[in-house]
C-alpha cells in the first residue's frame, strides 16, 4: 500500500484560501459545531435550493435524543408514545408540522390548517422553476428551466400568436415578425 504524500506548501496556500472563499458543506458544519451553535446557514446551495438552515446535530445525537424524549413521556403516562419528531432536532412535531410533513410528501405547494393557508416551502427555500424536458445531444435526457420572459414581449408574442391584432400588425405573424426573432418587423407590421 502506497503512503498519501503529505502536501507541498503551494498546495497549503491554496487550500487555505479556498477555505475562506468556499468551504464545503462539512467545513460549515464542523465549524458551526466548534463554535457551539446548534443551527447554520450554508453558502455552498444558496443559488440552488435557497438559504436553508441546517442543525448541528449528527444522526446519532438526533437519534438519543428522541429516544431519550419517548422514555420520558411513557415514564410520565404509563403509555407508549407515538409521537412524531423533527429528524434535524430530534424535537416534538406541532399538529401544523405534522399537517406541513404531510402536504409536502404529498407534493403540494400548500396546505390549509385551522382556516389558513399555508406554503409546503421551506424558510429560505426557493420556488422550483418550471422545467422543459426532452431529449438532448445522442438521445440523453435533458430537463432545462423555463425562461421568463418580461411582461412587454410576452404581450407581443401572444398578441402576434393569437391574431388580435388591426390593420397591418397581422402582417407581423405571418411574416414572422418577433416570433423568428426580428422585433422590428413586428411593430411596423410588415
Amino acid at each position: 500500500m502506497a503512503e498519501k504524500k503529505k502536501a507541498g506548501f503551494l498546495r497549503k496556500l491554496i487550500d487555505k484560501g479556498r477555505k475562506k472563499i468556499a468551504p464545503t458543506f462539512d467545513e460549515q458544519f464542523a465549524k458551526a459545531k466548534k463554535s457551539g451553535a446548534k443551527t447554520f446557514r450554508s453558502t455552498r446551495d444558496d443559488k440552488k435550493k435557497g438559504k436553508l438552515e441546517y442543525s448541528t446535530m449528527k444522526k446519532k445525537e438526533v437519534a438519543d435524543k428522541i429516544a431519550a424524549s419517548k422514555r420520558e413521556t411513557s415514564r410520565a403516562t404509563g403509555k407508549k408514545d407515538t409521537s412524531a419528531y423533527e429528524k434535524a432536532t430530534g424535537t416534538k412535531l406541532s399538529a401544523r408540522g405534522k399537517a406541513f410533513r404531510d402536504a409536502r410528501k404529498a407534493g403540494k405547494k400548500e396546505f390549509t390548517f385551522e382556516g389558513k393557508k399555508f406554503s409546503t416551502r421551506m424558510k429560505g427555500e426557493k420556488e422550483k422553476k418550471p422545467l422543459i424536458s426532452g431529449k438532448g445531444f445522442f438521445g440523453k435526457k435533458i430537463n432545462i428551466s423555463k425562461p421568463e420572459l418580461s411582461g412587454k414581449t410576452s404581450k407581443k408574442i401572444k398578441r402576434a400568436v393569437r391574431g388580435n391584432t388591426t390593420g397591418f400588425d397581422i402582417q407581423g405573424a405571418r411574416k414572422g415578425g418577433l416570433i423568428r426573432g426580428i422585433p422590428k418587423l413586428a411593430k411596423k407590421g410588415f
